[in-house]
């Protein structure tokens, strides 16, 4: 499916990452229904997966969505104040780019947490142990997200430890929570959706007082010390969370 697109699209990389990622991930979808159909006779596989239309999982839901937001500001705002980053005015369009960043953020943390922390935790839950899988689930999160050219690669490896210690995260928010996925789908919405913010809608200036690895490679806050210290604070208020329920 994909290199007819790439093929017949070439000449426009973006309109052709999205329309072909677009449809491979219908493609997913739809074996979801016919891997558990025929594997495990499981026609309501959704739910085993955590995607269950209730309230508590709605709410959930909101609570991720307004953590990840917060945090994301909440690490600005301390950088802020440390003087090594200033905040720009907005301009007239940061109203639209709020409501793009939302339907981006959610699309993006819906696909991603259907695929990661639902179907594959729940295929490695049936042969290995809670520790086991809460790594290779972690690591495949993180290293999936390093399918490029290897000089990419190289370049933005920093990201890496901090894409691993979200897919932990991500991995304890789920458990923590009924095994219910709305409050990955919210946390790591809210991540997005903050950062797509103050990106895109030009919020924030680098005073480059101090090295991009302290603030973030290529100004990817993940992509930094501080990034990965609020990230270990996120994690260890969340395994307190699980050790309390």
């Amino acid at each position: 499916m994909a290199i007819p697109i790439y093929l017949a699209l070439r000449s426009d990389p973006n309109l052709t990452t999205i329309i072909s990622m677009g449809l491979l991930y219908l493609e997913f979808v739809g074996l979801l229904f016919i891997w558990n159909r025929n594997i495990y006779r499981n026609f309501y596989w959704w739910k085993q997966y955590g995607l269950v239309l209730s309230r508590k999982n709605g709410f959930e839901f909101f609570q991720g969505l307004s953590l990840g937001l917060g945090f994301t500001f909440g690490l600005f705002i301390v950088e802020s104040i440390l003087g090594w980053v200033s905040f720009s005015t907005p301009s007239l369009k940061i109203v639209k780019v709020i409501f793009e960043g939302l339907l981006s953020a959610l699309g993006i943390a819906f696909a991603e947490e259907l695929l990661f922390r639902g179907w594959l935790l729940e295929e490695l839950n049936r042969n290995y142990t809670s520790l086991t899988v809460l790594w290779i689930d972690s690591l495949l999160f993180a290293g999936l997200h390093f399918v490029k050219p290897l000089t990419e690669v190289v370049r933005t490896f920093p990201q890496f430890p901090a894409l691993l210690l979200l897919g932990l995260i991500l991995v304890w928010s789920k458990r923590s929570n009924g095994n219910r996925l709305g409050i990955c789908i919210g946390l790591h919405g809210g991540l997005v959706w903050g950062y797509y913010i103050l990106n895109v809608g030009q919020l924030l200036e680098y005073t480059e007082k101090v090295s991009p690895w302290i603030t973030g490679i290529d100004n990817n806050p993940i992509a930094g010390v501080m990034g990965l210290f609020f990230l270990g604070i996120l994690g260890l208020w969340i395994r307190r969370k699980i050790k309390t329920n």
